[in-house]
């Protein structure tokens, strides 16, 4: 199946995605910033709608050339925890490994933004994947092995499965995680081939989704993610809160039971990192507290993800949820989904 992607602000203009007028005001984000979009991602934007949740999150908009203080090209702290080229070892316990640069598709809020991008090169080289490998053998803390990118499954599946072969190899290493759009953004590369070569007889095996909107689960997407089901790989979920895309209860409702429909667990729903031009996508903390809170009092607890940010840095991960619990004078008192507050006995 030959897929085409547009990677211009000629194509998406072509396609109907970017205004006659809009379009020489994109110049300076294109020199900037790589572009992709799938065509039949591209085709769920709804009636060619430039503020909706698919066009905003891949379409690219002059307002990403305004960059605000604190924005900064690795928020994360990715380049101050890498031992080694390609590897970030930010926790005791997991590594990150960037298997390759590029993504099938290149969304407009991306904390890797100034590090992805067909420039940046295709793939870790031999040399390259050897010293990861090697760094990972000789550390025995690590528990988990996350790879990640760019987008992991732009690797072929030769690729992939011998990159799983190898650390199958590693005793200490129980669980490989695989971070990817591909099955939302290219369900047609996920194959039976692809799920297969990615399973692990040995290992335990989870691949984290990225979505941010119910609308990018067409059939396909759903059809991908039961593929990798198929083969015994657990599926969780990633996702950013994100103005204009699912800063809504309904928004956010619906984008968790998709996540389910689709026998995904959600596990993170992320606050924004800061990367450069990424502002206009920013959802204020206090809000995304009380959407995740209305969140909880209104659909089962198996579609609740963690609400968390990456301190920067690379600190770690703190808890942006608020707290059920409060001590007071007389005793600890619990809130309901009713709002009230009741008394909670602890002893």
């Amino acid at each position: 199946m030959t897929v085409t992607t547009l990677r211009s602000v000629a194509a998406l203009k072509a396609a109907g995605l970017v205004t006659e007028t809009l379009a020489p005001q994109l110049a300076e984000v294109e020199a900037a910033y790589a572009i992709a979009l799938p065509e039949p991602l591209a085709k769920l934007i709804d009636g060619k709608r430039f503020g909706g949740p698919i066009a905003r999150q891949y379409v690219p908009s002059p307002e990403e050339m305004d960059v605000k203080a604190g924005e900064t090209a690795d928020p994360i702290g990715d380049h101050r925890h890498s031992p080694v080229p390609g590897l970030v070892h930010r926790y005791p316990d997991r590594v990150l490994v960037k298997v390759t640069s590029t993504c099938p598709v290149y969304c407009r809020f991306c904390f890797r933004r100034e590090m992805v991008g067909p420039e940046k090169g295709e793939a870790l080289t031999k040399t390259e994947l050897d010293a990861v490998i090697a760094y990972i053998a000789a550390n025995t803390d690590i528990f988990e092995v996350i790879l990640t990118g760019g987008d992991p499954m732009m690797l072929s599946a030769a690729r992939a499965h011998e990159i799983t072969q190898r650390l199958e190899t590693i005793p200490h290493v129980k669980l490989i995680r695989w971070h990817t759009r591909m099955p939302v953004t290219r369900p047609d590369r996920v194959t039976e081939t692809y799920a297969e070569a990615i399973r692990s007889r040995t290992k335990a095996v989870f691949v984290a989704v990225h979505a941010n909107h119910a609308a990018e689960f067409s059939d396909e997407a759903i059809a991908a993610c039961r593929r990798l089901a198929g083969q015994g790989i657990a599926l969780v979920s990633q996702s950013v809160l994100l103005r204009g895309v699912n800063d809504t209860v309904e928004d956010l409702s619906g984008l968790m039971r998709a996540f389910l429909s689709a026998g995904i667990k959600p596990y993170y729903l992320h606050q924004l990192d800061a990367a450069p031009g990424t502002s206009h996508f920013r959802v204020p903390v206090e809000e995304g507290q009380r959407l995740v809170r209305a969140l909880r009092d209104t659909i089962s607890g198996l579609a609740i993800p963690h609400y968390v940010f990456d301190i920067a840095g690379g600190v770690s991960k703190a808890s942006l949820a608020l707290s059920d619990i409060e001590r007071r004078d007389d005793g600890w008192v619990v809130r309901g989904r009713d709002g009230e507050d009741y008394p909670l006995a602890d002893s």
